[in-house]
């Protein structure tokens, strides 16, 4: 390959990364301005103790909302800074961690990922519904089924511990800055990445080995590479690549749908599966059990709404004007 032909891939690359990145960006920096505002007055303390009955109803100690609720409005890695904080004098057993670091993996960073999934196409309100309503729902279901069984009701001992910092506002916006240059180089290498997959008969594949589980869960096989990405490096690399596609009209409305809501249940498997084991989440819990139950409860979602009228299903599931 001739420099000149190297130079211009490149800047294919990355004409396409920005194409990708440039959507999600301009959604991500209001909101994370917003959401450090809102953490600054003290919203996130008033939604944690009102969610103090509900985490009480799940067998957790009330307090513990304020970890879930700092999970949802921020991320994953503020609702562990929250949990280390409150572990000590609200000690847990390794089930309760599961249940509560369960729900944190199928709602957090909701403000960001509401957006864009929103953006894509999908309602934000069927989106927001199904993420904490789900979350609830599986937190009930999987803390009844360990406290019937009595597993993992050893206690839950966090082996490592760490620093509470005060950021100031400088601090906190190149920590953004810096957050922000890390996305858009991981988008570059998942562009390079996807377009050698492809090369290589990778992605073909895939989505042949995945068709059957796909089709169960109503996402089509254009939009099977898009939920695998998602699945494995999160919603928002995801999300981003199905923003593209959807403004391409490449795949239909409801793959565009049922691919969000699967992401928006079940992503990001390997690094955030491993942040909430490192609190002491089981992963037959955080990781087998989400996935079984995000595949048991995509399966109702497509057999349900495959009784609605094609008007009624974009009234409720999809924006035909996206943002």
């Amino acid at each position: 390959m001739s420099l000149n032909s190297f130079l211009s891939h490149i800047k294919a690359f990355l004409a396409e990364s920005g194409q990708i990145a440039w959507p999600l960006f301009r959604i991500m920096v209001p909101i994370s301005i917003g959401v450090k505002i809102l953490k600054e007055l003290g919203v996130v303390e008033i939604l944690g103790h009102a969610l103090q009955p509900l985490m009480q109803a799940l067998g957790l100690p009330g307090p513990m909302g304020l970890v879930w609720a700092t999970a949802m409005v921020t991320n994953l890695y503020g609702g562990m800074v929250v949990f280390i904080s409150l572990v000590h004098e609200y000690p847990l057993t390794v089930a309760q961690a599961t249940v509560l670091t369960s729900m944190m993996l199928i709602a957090h960073s909701l403000p960001v990922e509401l957006k864009i999934a929103q953006k894509a196409g999908a309602r934000l309100l069927a989106m927001t519904v199904l993420r904490i309503g789900s979350a609830i729902l599986y937190g009930f279901l999987l803390s009844h089924f360990l406290y019937i069984t009595k597993l993992l009701l050893r206690p839950n001992i966090l082996t490592w511990t760490t620093q509470v910092k005060e950021t100031t506002w400088g601090q906190w916006a190149l920590g953004e800055v810096r957050n922000l240059v890390m996305i858009f180089f991981i988008i570059v290498a998942l562009v390079i990445l996807m377009k050698v997959l492809d090369r290589i008969g990778v992605i073909a594949l895939l989505t042949r080995a995945l068709r059957p589980l796909a089709s169960l869960v109503g996402i089509g096989c254009n939009a099977i590479p898009l939920t695998i990405v998602g699945l494995t490096m999160g919603l928002a690399y995801g999300g981003g690549l199905i923003i593209k596609e959807a403004a391409a009209q490449s795949i239909s409305k409801k793959d565009i749908v049922f691919s969000l809501s699967f992401l928006s249940l079940c992503h990001g498997l390997i690094e955030d599966s491993l942040l909430m084991w490192a609190l002491g989440g089981n992963l037959a819990g955080i990781l087998a059990g989400r996935l079984l139950f995000t595949l048991a409860l995509m399966y109702v979602l497509v057999k349900v709404t495959s009784r609605f009228s094609k008007e009624h299903f974009e009234r409720y599931f999809f924006v035909s004007s996206r943002p």
